[in-house]
């Protein structure tokens, strides 16, 4: 029966991704002095790799694109080469180019065959025009591997695989149906290796080939073929034909090589040579529907399972004959199902968490683009990239986090000069930092640079009528101007940033997390935006309140305190309707009853109902319930895909009752009641 190979595809393009990634970030550390030959080593197999599943899966353009990467990295490997500041440019545009190819094969998109020709000329230039670094000289080869082999060509393949070959999902059948398309095809198997019946393990490999192939065929296409399965194998490949002597045919690379005159050093390249970030997209990695999940915690939701069976057998036989003399046996299993219970959903939100390195490892190469197209030098530094959070989180926090640091690349740092002159020193730093605190992730970005100006801000608002003349705001009002659509300070319009568009999106992707942001600058000093997320969007914390005999559930992160409040301390304010004073705060009154039409809520008196202080904003609200139900961890249903968008509502729950409550969305009803 044949296999339908594009049941793989989905595993293929993701773990390609992921050797995409781990492509640009070795080539990265080379750039920095910061890697080993493990590291060349650690591109190069993820290069074999993705050449070797193209090739199998049948995406050619792909395998022969990556095949020249390979044979470059190759000769880095081999020391035949240093690796030079363009030539990891070249590569780094190779694989971004590359995974634009990956992207259009998985989305059935179309590829750029411009961007890939002019990638591919420049890895053959390099190959072509750069002089081998080693000492030596290497003379020409006497047969090149690349060249179309005569009509007579005869190739006498030895083919042995390793015992496991078979355990890796590989099929010798399939590798030789693929050669006898190549040309004629003959040969015998070697069984000389096979053992007794009684002995014979059929998962293992006993069988070895010796095959001679005729025909118009070149090194390289018979490469293709084992690519996939030379480690997993003995592989000999000899060339014979009518003009010339039998010859064992020696790996070769795409490019003549010539005799090195001198040793050539790295050099590093002006930045105004360097890959122009303007000229290629951020990388987008299409989201992935599959989650890799450490086998720790596979075991752990297995061992709670069993423990949750147990239970509820207990349970089942306590019902079986039960009388009241078992009331606290029955008690006790109830206790026990309620905590196996707690414990198998915090097992399975594990499942869901990923490390945030899966965000923070594009931040790189970005800074590194933009640091050299602006002609600056900035340090980028990582902390808490095994923090974990939500995959649904990770996935969505991805643009804010871009176009904030893109802000302190372009706006915070100085220019060199201009920080040696501040005395600073002339490479500035950018932080990322990620950490947990109580039931939240914080994630921050933090700059050395120049700060932020609020007296220019606040110029900046009042020109643009978001502020009245002679306002007083504090610090954090003044900053949270930076996030009104259309709003910029710079003094010209860039291709990073400049033209007002991109930070009313950070702060509304945010609280569409149900998060939110705050930023803190000392002018001259630098700038700290510290992003504060829920660790999942599937369970929250919350407060539940009862208004008439509807319930509602207020997220806790939202709330600030619940007080009793007093007819005395209410007001009515122009503009602005009831007010509650609290302490030497007004905050604007927020009706539920009203705001969603419910009949049979209590009357107007204050004094009869509570009062919860919630925030978001930057702003302060007081939300009138008749009472507080208590706390509870509740799933989030969404309405919108099941009903329809609620304003002022980001979801519902099923409480233990089975009734529904409405999970209220503070900062639309903050903006519903101004």
């Amino acid at each position: 029966m044949a296999i339908d190979m594009e049941q793989f595809h989905q595993v293929f393009f993701e773990e390609s991704f992921e050797g995409l990634d781990v492509m640009e970030t070795g080539l990265l550390n080379l750039d920095n002095g910061d890697a080993d030959n493990e590291e060349i080593n650690t591109i190069f197999r993820a290069a074999h790799s993705i050449k070797g599943g193209s090739g199998t899966f049948g995406f050619q353009s792909i395998s022969d694109f990556t095949h020249i990467m390979e044979t470059l990295l190759d000769e880095v490997r081999d020391g035949i080469r240093d690796l030079t500041h363009e030539g990891i440019n070249v590569l780094l545009k190779s694989v971004d180019c590359l995974r634009m190819m990956m992207t259009a094969a998985s989305e059935g998109g179309d590829v750029d065959d411009s961007e890939v020709k002019t990638n591919f000329d420049a890895l053959q230039n390099i190959l072509g025009s750069e002089s081998s670094s080693a000492t030596e000289e290497i003379s020409e080869p006497a047969a090149d591997s690349t060249a179309q082999a005569s009509a007579e060509t005869v190739w006498k393949i030895s083919f042995a695989p390793h015992k496991n070959f078979m355990q890796f999902g590989n099929d010798p059948a399939r590798i030789i149906r693929e050669l006898a398309t190549l040309g004629k095809l003959s040969g015998h198997v070697d069984t000389d290796n096979v053992p007794e019946f009684t002995d014979l393990n059929p998962e293992d490999m006993f069988l070895s080939w010796d095959l001679e192939l005729k025909g118009e065929v070149t090194k390289e296409q018979i490469d293709d073929v084992f690519s996939w399965v030379e480690d997993e194998s003995d592989i000999s490949i000899t060339a014979m034909s009518s003009d010339v002597s039998s010859q064992t045919v020696k790996k070769q690379t795409d490019a003549t090589v010539v005799k090195s005159e001198a040793v050539k050093a790295p050099v590093k390249a002006k930045p105004a040579a360097a890959v122009k970030a303007s000229d290629k997209k951020e990388k987008s990695t299409p989201a992935s529907s599959s989650i890799r999940v450490g086998i720790d915690k596979i075991d752990d939701l297995i061992n709670m399972v069993g423990e949750l069976v147990i239970t509820q057998s207990m349970l089942s036989m306590l019902g079986e004959d039960f009388n009241m003399t078992r009331l606290e046996k029955l008690q006790e299993g109830l206790i026990q199902l309620d905590r196996h219970t707690r414990e198998l959903q915090e097992s399975v939100m594990q499942i869901r968490m990923v490390p945030i390195s899966f965000t923070f490892s594009r931040f790189p190469r970005m800074v590194r683009d933009l640091s050299e197209k602006l002609d600056k030098k900035i340090e980028l530094v990582m902390h808490g990239e095994n923090t974990e959070l939500d995959k649904t989180v990770i996935e969505k926090i991805g643009d804010p986090l871009v176009h904030l640091v893109r802000n302190s690349v372009d706006h915070g740092i100085e220019m060199p000069e201009d920080r040696l002159a501040a005395g600073k020193p002339e490479t500035g730093t950018i932080q990322l930092n990620a950490f947990h605190r109580g039931g939240n992730i914080v994630i921050e970005i933090t700059d050395d640079g120049k700060g932020i100006d609020k007296d220019v801000i606040l110029a900046k608002g009042i020109e643009k009528g978001l502020v009245e003349a002679g306002a007083k705001l504090s610090d954090q009002q003044i900053y949270d101007l930076l996030f009104n659509p259309g709003f910029s300070t710079a003094a010209e319009i860039t291709d990073v940033s400049g033209r007002g568009v991109g930070m009313d999106v950070v702060k509304k992707n945010i609280m569409s997390l149900g998060g939110a942001i705050e930023t803190h600058s000392v002018k001259g000093q630098g700038s700290i935006f510290s992003i504060r997320l829920p660790l999942t969007l599937a369970i929250l914390d919350g407060q539940s309140v009862s208004v008439g005999s509807d319930n509602y559930i207020i997220p806790l992160v939202s709330i600030v305190e619940s007080v009793q409040p007093k007819k005395e301390s209410l007001n009515m304010v122009a503009g602005k309707g009831e007010t509650y004073k609290l302490r030497d705060e007004y905050l604007p009154i927020i009706r539920i009853r009203d705001l969603f039409n419910v009949p049979d809520a209590k009357a107007d008196d204050l004094e009869e109902g509570l009062l919860v202080v919630v925030e978001a904003d930057g702003k302060r609200f007081g939300v009138f319930v008749d009472d507080l139900l208590g706390q509870q961890q509740v799933v989030i249903k969404s309405l919108e895909s099941n009903y329809k968008r609620i304003n002022g509502v980001s979801g519902a729950t099923i409480l233990g009752d089975g009734s529904v409550a409405l999970i209220l969305d503070i900062p639309s009803l903050i903006r519903m009641s101004d």
